[in-house]
């Protein structure tokens, strides 16, 4: 599987001359940025998704928050972990207020790939100790 994985990934023009490492890692940041973009999508009204019980927004107003924090929720099972508001919750409260606040995707794609150019993108957060796991 690992040598099927390894082939696809030199099959990326812009990922080829990268170690297999490093290619793993940029296509991480791929599909986080992904993620993000597409959590933009659901809290700014563009997906056609009923958010019921997906997100949920941090109600508890702080200085230091970019204004959109999402609610870091308690699960119970480690399945949940793998559940993509539970995933994204925490890289999405990291992001700075003028980000999260802009007008369109474009704006938000945009600020995003600048931001990460002066602050490499983070690796993939995982839910906190905030959060509890009960095997």
């Amino acid at each position: 599987m690992e040598k099927i994985q390894r082939k696809a990934t030199k099959m990326i023009p812009e990922l080829r001359n990268l170690s297999y490492e490093r290619r793993l890692q940029r296509l991480e940041q791929r599909r986080l940025r992904g993620q993000l973009i597409e959590t933009f999508k659901y809290l700014n009204g563009l997906k056609n998704v009923t958010l019921e019980g997906l997100f949920e927004r941090d109600g508890n107003v702080r200085t230091r928050n970019n204004g959109q924090k999402l609610l870091l929720r308690n699960f119970k099972t480690s399945q949940a972990m793998n559940f993509f508001p539970v995933k994204i919750a925490a890289t999405w409260n990291q992001l700075p207020e003028n980000m999260v606040s802009a007008g369109t995707v474009n704006t938000f794609k945009n600020r995003l790939d600048k931001f990460w150019i002066t602050n490499s993108p983070p690796p993939v957060l995982h839910p906190t100790n905030s959060m509890s796991l009960t095997p």
